[in-house]
Formats: C-alpha cells, sequence, structure tokens
C-alpha cells in the first residue's frame, strides 16, 4: 500500500508537522528525506531497508559514494542530499560552538564533539576555550595519536589557554574503539591538566570521552 493511502496519522509527513520530527523513527525520517519509494516498497520499506543494509544512519551518511549510488532508489541526486545534510548538522553545531557563543546546553555541547570526533580512525585530543562567562574563544584539537593513544602535553594546553585569555577550559578526546570509559591514562592526564591550569587560575570544567554512540562526562560522573 503506498503511503499516501495509509491513515494520515501514521503518514511520516503528516506526523512530523503533528507531533514534531522526534517521534519519527529512523525509517521515517529516512522517508521523508526520500519522498518516494520503488516499485513494491513504500518510502518507509525502502528507508528501513537502507538502516538495515548500512547498519544504521552512521554509516549510511559515511557510506562511500559508490555504496549510495548502487542502492535501487538512490542515485547521484540523493547520495548529493545526504551529504549536504550531513553536512548541513556539522554548520549547525559548529555554529553552536562559535566564538561568543555562550555554553548553555551539555547537549548540544555532546552533540557537536560527536559529530565531529567520533569517527576518527586515531585518537585526537582537543580543549574548547572559554572565557569567565563560559562563552566559546575557541575549539582546537592539539594532540594526534595512533589508533588508541595521543601524546598530551600539559604545558602546552596551559600556553594554548593564555594566548587565548582563557578562564575556563573543556577537554575532550575520542576513543576510536568506539567505547567511552576512561582508562587510567585518561585519568591521570586530567588531574595532571586540571593542576596545571590551577596553577594560572584557570578552571578545568570538563573532560569529555567521545565514544561511538555517546559522550562520558568526568564532570557528572564525579571524576573531576
Amino acid at each position: 500500500m503506498a503511503i499516501k493511502d495509509w491513515d494520515p496519522a501514521e503518514q511520516p509527513r503528516e506526523k512530523l508537522l503533528s507531533q514534531g520530527a522526534e517521534v519519527l523513527s529512523d525509517a521515517e525520517l529516512l522517508a521523508v528525506f526520500l519522498r518516494t519509494g520503488i516499485k513494491g516498497k513504500s518510502a518507509v520499506e525502502l528507508g528501513r531497508e537502507l538502516i538495515e543494509r548500512f547498519n544504521g544512519f552512521r554509516n549510511l551518511l559515511s557510506a562511500d559514494g559508490d555504496l549510495i549510488r548502487a542502492v535501487p532508489g538512490l542515485g547521484t541526486a540523493k547520495y548529493v542530499q545526504l551529504k549536504a545534510v550531513m553536512e548541513m548538522a556539522r554548520r549547525y553545531l559548529s555554529e553552536c560552538m562559535a566564538r561568543g557563543e555562550q555554553l548553555t546546553s551539555p547537549a548540544d555541547t555532546r552533540s557537536y564533539l560527536q559529530l565531529r570526533m567520533r569517527d576518527y580512525a586515531h585518537e585526537v585530543f582537543a580543549c574548547l576555550f572559554l572565557d569567565n562567562k563560559h562563552r566559546v574563544i575557541a575549539f582546537e584539537e592539539l594532540f594526534r595519536g595512533t589508533i588508541d593513544c595521543a601524546s598530551v602535553y600539559p604545558r602546552e594546553i596551559v600556553k594554548r589557554a593564555l594566548e587565548h585569555n582563557a578562564a575556563a577550559v573543556i577537554l575532550t578526546h575520542n576513543h576510536p574503539s568506539g567505547e567511552c570509559e576512561p582508562s587510567v591514562a585518561d585519568r591521570s592526564i586530567t588531574e595532571r591538566i586540571g593542576a596545571a591550569l590551577s596553577l594560572v587560575d584557570i578552571r578545568l570544567l570538563d573532560h569529555l570521552v567521545v565514544g561511538d554512540a555517546r559522550c562520558l562526562s568526568f564532570a557528572e560522573t564525579g571524576l573531576l
């Protein structure tokens, strides 16, 4: 049965308009994006098949163009649209972290850091430098490592914080393994950086470990 013949309350577009995008399933969101299905499959069925085929949104949005274009019902036009949607999401979240913006939403901060850092094949250690009103001064990726470690130097973080005239810092790094539980080394370097920053009266607000599906906050889990 075509989607247009469904109960209006169950049609993805009408459901989005009446209840909000957050109530839609992954397949329904894709159906709104795709607009039409293919012969024998509604847009929702096609969306469900795509999610199963690529094992989720993340793999679909980061898949090689040839793989996406080879799927019946997609092609070059849909591939270009998918990439545009992904880039719009990145830019929206980047604007949330733009210079002068006050950090008032931990959820936006997490979303930005996950989108930016979780797909790296190597470990990256970065800092958000903030003023005394928690407005963003800069976001910088400072250290890069192998698949499971990065060499982090507290004095370099202090140096950059002073150059930015920062009053506070949020640390973040990713785990290429996808797990976000902090290691003993993560805890140790956080203590060392916090101690180094305190010597120059700069506050360490948090350390966020970016995993595959979530971020772990040192502050919220009592590790800071």
